[in-house]
């Protein structure tokens, strides 16, 4: 019995934060409200507090399922890839990607904002981008590791590696930035061949 409820407790929560997902991308995270996402399931807005006591945390919720989809695609990717270099390879190249099919939500999620808010808004972006590093450092250092274990990357002390992931993924977050100006697609390859080739020649 209590697996049951509990399976109808994920459908009812994957709803919810399928439902804010969708509210938050067409009008922003400052102009949704728990009413609207209650409406959207066709609920009470007294079933969510069930859930979840807040807008803030249901936002929470469902970023933290994006940033979960964006290290699974990227995990898979790597873990599908063979060699230090193909690996590195669909790291980036996955990032990016995953990146550029979610930039429609992240675009609109501090929409309408004032200052005060945007000002609070900040400090949460702040704590999930400071997740989103923790986990991609863990994923690009086994990359790393692994490589120099087998011989294909010289091996470094682990202050150095640590210096070397957050460099990667800086130039990472920059070469993301440019590919968001251009908005040209068919950078994004040659881009990621390139800084792959960049980083192989340094890793070597």
């Amino acid at each position: 019995m209590s697996a049951i409820i509990s399976t109808k407790e994920d459908l009812m929560q994957q709803q919810i934060l399928a439902a804010a997902k969708r509210l938050f991308q067409v009008y922003g995270l400052a102009k949704v409200t728990m009413d609207d996402v209650a409406k959207a399931i066709g609920k009470g807005r007294s079933s969510l507090y069930y859930y979840y006591k807040s807008k803030d945390e249901i936002f929470d919720a469902v970023i933290k399922i994006e940033i979960r989809e964006m290290l699974a695609a990227m995990t898979h990717a790597v873990n599908e890839a063979s060699g230090a270099e193909q690996k590195l390879y669909a790291f980036f190249l996955t990032k990016l990607e995953v990146l550029r099919e979610k930039r429609a939500f992240f675009k609109m999620v501090d929409a309408g904002m004032d200052a005060d808010a945007l000002s609070q808004f900040q400090k949460t972006k702040i704590v999930h981008h400071n997740l989103i590093i923790r986990l991609e450092s863990a994923l690009l250092g086994q990359v790393l590791t692994d490589g120099m274990n087998n011989g294909e990357l010289r091996k470094v002390e682990a202050s150095e590696l640590e210096m070397l992931i957050l460099v990667l993924l800086s130039s990472l977050r920059g070469l993301k930035r440019e590919m968001e100006l251009e908005d040209n697609a068919e950078k994004v390859l040659p881009a990621v061949d390139m800084f792959t080739r960049m980083a192989m020649y340094g890793l070597k």
